[in-house]
């Protein structure tokens, strides 16, 4: 009798996320799938395109090692800035260095001007759909901010002028949507679309905003 050895490829994995803006009410969310072998870097352009970020200002994740450590992965500053937080490169740490288990999370913060945080929960880590592209937008709730609107007081009190047509700041406000370069006019706060999102290229994304890019991990 012959026995026939059956050799298979590892069927890879993703990691469901619920990325939600803190600091806002009623909430703004996201839930997205990404690639198990995702770096930092690339979640972080994920959480970008699905939010409706566009990517403008410096961002940090600040979460947990597997010692229970504090560690903040995001741009490290020029060899000739100081570095208080010793931040590593977002590029190199690969998110199932954090990620470990379902309930893990760290805090996402954009614009350190504004301070965009955000809650990263890991949901799950399931099996990929055979023929399914990753990364993908599976649910959500409301619109971005706009970018540069202020943080969070500055968003209520735009949403809070745009509701009132008499507002003395009401064609201001209007004005500056509208002059932004997305052109955010006119602003739903509660509309968001899954299906709109779409993805962009980490490594691409990189070159973009750094004109050279290091090794990424074959990202």
């Amino acid at each position: 009798m012959v026995v026939k050895e059956f050799v298979t490829e590892p069927t890879p994995l993703v990691l469901q996320f619920k990325i939600t803006l803190l600091e806002i009410e009623p909430p703004i969310w996201r839930r997205i799938v990404v690639p198990e072998d995702y770096t930092f870097w690339d979640l972080h352009v994920a959480i970008q395109d699905a939010m409706g970020w566009l990517d403008y200002h410096l961002h940090s994740f600040v979460a947990q090692d597997i010692d229970g450590d504090q560690v903040e992965i995001g741009i490290p500053p020029d060899d000739d800035e100081p570095d208080d937080t010793d931040t590593e490169p977002g590029w190199e740490v690969f998110l199932p260095e954090i990620f470990i288990d379902p309930g893990d999370v760290a805090i996402y913060t954009y614009d350190f001007g504004d301070n965009w945080y955000h809650h990263v929960l890991l949901e799950g880590i399931f099996l990929a759909e055979k023929g399914a592209k990753y990364p993908k937008c599976i649910g959500g709730e409301r619109a971005c901010p706009p970018e540069d609107c202020g943080g969070s007081h500055g968003y209520d009190r735009l949403i809070e002028i745009l509701q009132d047509k008499n507002h003395e700041e009401h064609d201001a406000i209007t004005s500056w949507l509208k002059g932004h370069e997305k052109n955010y006019y006119p602003y739903d706060p509660d509309l968001f679309r899954p299906e709109d999102v779409h993805f962009s290229d980490p490594k691409e994304r990189f070159d973009l905003n750094f004109e050279t890019a290091p090794d990424l991990n074959g990202h």
